[in-house]
């Protein structure tokens, strides 16, 4: 856990693995803790995960949803989908919550619907997982550590799993592959290895996941390009954008520069000045989550 308690406040946060039987739909918990501290701006970033929030004593405030013609709002509980663009989340000094990366393959388990439901929008959580998000809350409140908030996230949520609720094979499948490829595979190549056409397979896909193939090859090398370059500033290394674009599959650094303003809303340069602070804070996160 990284902690910091000065004359501006208090600034926590914690990384989490869930509890076995969720690892294979669950990539990682997150708890964060503001108190006190100068109010901020964060943007919420595409990537290979569904986000679920659970705010603890402050709702969470969406000043910006990934699709412009949702309006802001606060939320005690949120779901958010995939999506191409990012969020933007603000506090007056004051925030705390979980969130949870979980894998669009378990949306249909733990969520009850397919990932596709909420592509490219944020919902209000209970509005899917019902009393369980309340629950959640109520129980991590109360509890003393974040290890143990953890753990109440772990029960609740392998109690509601439906393990048999999935995508096709083919889709999983089909997810699988770019994320193990970190967004390097075509969809050409992915249909020949699942056994459909590249039509089938782009529409089916989209049907279940709310992106085509190629978007979320685009963002599964994102978030691998961004994660990695997170560690090297945290790290006080440099940046290296022309070495990064070559080791994450872009053509150059101009293309790489490119995704950063599509998907982050900002170049890198940029998102590094106004993220400083989050990087430092966050880049504990389970080395897992490269691999996406």
């Amino acid at each position: 856990m990284a902690s910091v308690d000065t004359a501006v406040g208090i600034s926590e946060s914690a990384i989490g693995l869930p509890a076995p039987p969720l690892r294979s739909l669950v990539a990682w918990y997150s708890g964060y803790r503001e108190a006190g501290t100068p109010p901020s701006a964060h943007r919420g970033l595409p990537s290979p995960f569904l986000t679920l929030i659970v705010s603890l004593w402050e709702p969470l405030t969406i000043a910006q949803h990934p699709t412009a013609a949702q309006a802001p709002g606060a939320f005690e509980t949120l779901a958010g989908g995939l999506h191409t663009a990012p969020a933007l989340i603000v506090h007056q000094g004051w925030q705390s919550g979980i969130q949870i990366a979980l894998s669009p393959l378990g949306a249909r388990a733990v969520l009850g619907v397919p990932a596709a439901e909420i592509a490219q929008i944020d919902v209000h959580a209970d509005l899917l997982l019902g009393p369980a998000a309340l629950e959640i809350s109520e129980r991590a409140r109360a509890a003393a550590t974040w290890q143990d908030r953890f753990a109440v996230v772990d029960d609740v949520l392998c109690r509601r799993l439906n393990a048999e609720a999935a995508p096709a094979p083919q889709l999983a499948a089909a997810w699988q592959l770019i994320v193990s490829s970190r967004g390097g595979i075509s969809v050409e190549r992915l249909a020949r290895t699942v056994g459909w056409s590249p039509r089938l397979l782009s529409e089916r896909f989209r049907a279940e996941f709310g992106l085509t193939p190629k978007a979320a090859a685009r963002v599964a090398r994102f978030d691998r390009a961004r994660r990695l370059l997170q560690r090297r500033v945290a790290a006080g290394q440099p940046a290296a954008l022309a070495d990064l674009a070559v080791e994450c599959g872009y053509y150059d650094q101009a293309h790489l520069a490119g995704d950063f303003r599509a998907l982050a809303g900002a170049p890198p340069s940029r998102w590094l000045a106004d993220e400083f602070r989050n990087l430092q804070a966050w880049a504990d996160e389970p080395a897992a989550s490269l691999e996406a």
